[in-house]
């Protein structure tokens, strides 16, 4: 698959495409140490959510053993664009010496579809090491659009009314005039 190199600046195209994230923790699941290790942090990841740390929702599932694209045990946590920066901070601060992939689940515009396998290739990051993926497992596409824990509101199910593109104008020529004056900010070229 061919990944444009070139980044978009196109404000309205940049605003149409959807991108939530899905964070997958590995762990050796032969390895008793690791294995209690992802629990923990799972249980912990629970807990903070309980607690209204943020929200991020580990699937009830875990995987103990290799399943679809994973080569070693993992689980998935689904959280939402509202909630990804306390998470991620989360994460890098406590996964011990557990490997995690944050992939997006992107929707193509043209035909509303996840694009699965190149989200996973391409549009993702790793914490720790990275892992041998097989992507083969994967479809090329799906009907499927995640609205996960709709009765969230967030997310792909958000309620929010996003801001237009004038709005978005608007906020955006207000932070470059806030940040005139700041030497350290580098500044938006004039076109």
């Amino acid at each position: 698959m061919d990944i444009d190199t070139k980044p978009s600046n196109n404000l309205q195209d940049v605003l149409e495409t959807e991108i939530k994230t899905h964070l997958d923790i590995y762990f050796a699941q032969k390895n008793a140490d690791q294995h209690y290790a992802a629990l923990e942090l799972r249980d912990a990841v629970l807990r903070l959510r309980r607690d209204g740390a943020f929200v991020a929702v580990p699937l009830f599932r875990v995987n103990t053993e290799p399943m679809g694209p994973h080569p070693i045990g993992s689980y998935e946590i689904w959280v939402p664009a509202e909630t990804f920066s306390s998470v991620f901070s989360y994460l890098c601060m406590n996964r011990g010496n557990l490997s995690v992939c944050m992939y997006i689940v992107s929707i193509s515009m043209l035909n509303s579809t996840p694009i699965r396998p190149s989200d996973h290739e391409f549009r993702s990051a790793w914490l720790g090491p990275s892992l041998p993926l097989d992507l083969s497992t994967l479809p090329l596409r799906s009907d499927e659009i995640p609205l996960q824990y709709p009765s969230l509101r967030l997310g792909y199910s958000s309620a929010t009314t996003p801001l237009s593109l004038d709005d978005r104008r608007r906020l955006g020529a207000n932070v470059e005039n806030l940040l005139k004056n700041e030497k350290g900010a580098a500044r938006a070229p004039s076109d």
